[in-house]
């Protein structure tokens, strides 16, 4: 009954307006995480970190306390700096620029709705941070088109067949994602590798959480 109580002062008493102001904005950025993991969830699913929900809500508060236009307890991810989330890592123990090292050009081109990643040939074993018994590898490439007001998505991943991780040179790597030419939602291009052991015919995927990962690479807002 008291709780009750106290929950009716929050929602109607003038002195608990910053509250009720916070309250708000801690449930946008919460619904905006969701939907923004929810884009990459194919991805994301068997990389993120135990605290990666927490990790992306806190990111969000930033860039909804970022918003210049609209007042406190109104404001918006969709006003706000959508840059502060590149370079977010879905897993923090394994961080991107931790694990791959080999340079690459990440390029949107909002008119044709291309969202791509290359990366010139590489030597794995150099290049790549791996688990023991690693015997292949693959890079993914995400892209996902979001409308934090509307709560809407669409997105579309590329990917490289099982590489060997060896000492040889790989082939040039291009990752195109096509989505909606001319979008007026905010566009995001992730980057991750995956590994594998291959044994008997079989790709057998190494869930290890300090290397497996997913990072933001790129974010573009429209009429930004």
């Amino acid at each position: 009954m008291a709780s009750k109580h106290y929950s009716k002062r929050v929602a109607t008493q003038a002195n608990f307006e910053r509250t009720r102001e916070n309250m708000a904005e801690f449930e946008r950025a919460a619904r905006a995480g969701k939907l923004l993991t929810d884009a990459f969830r194919a991805i994301v699913d068997s990389v993120s970190d135990a605290r990666q929900t927490i990790r992306l809500s806190r990111a969000m508060s930033k860039v909804i306390k970022s918003d210049p236009l609209n007042e406190r307890g109104q404001r918006k991810v969709s006003d706000g700096n959508l840059q502060l989330l590149r370079g977010f890592d879905f897993n923090l123990a394994a961080k991107l620029s931790r694990v791959f090292f080999a340079p690459y050009t990440a390029t949107i081109e909002r008119s044709t709705g291309t969202l791509k990643v290359d990366i010139p040939a590489f030597v794995s074993r150099k290049m790549l941070k791996a688990p023991p018994n690693t015997t292949h590898f693959t890079v993914v490439c995400g892209a996902a088109e979001l409308n934090f007001d509307s709560g809407t998505h669409q997105g579309a991943i590329s990917a490289t067949a099982e590489l060997a991780y060896s000492r040889e040179l790989t082939a040039d790597i291009s990752l195109s994602n096509m989505l909606t030419p001319n979008s007026t939602d905010i566009l995001f291009l992730v980057l991750g590798v995956t590994y594998y052991q291959f044994v008997n015919g079989q790709y057998y995927t190494l869930n290890d959480e300090a290397y497996n990962t997913v990072g933001i690479i790129l974010v573009d807002a429209p009429n930004a």
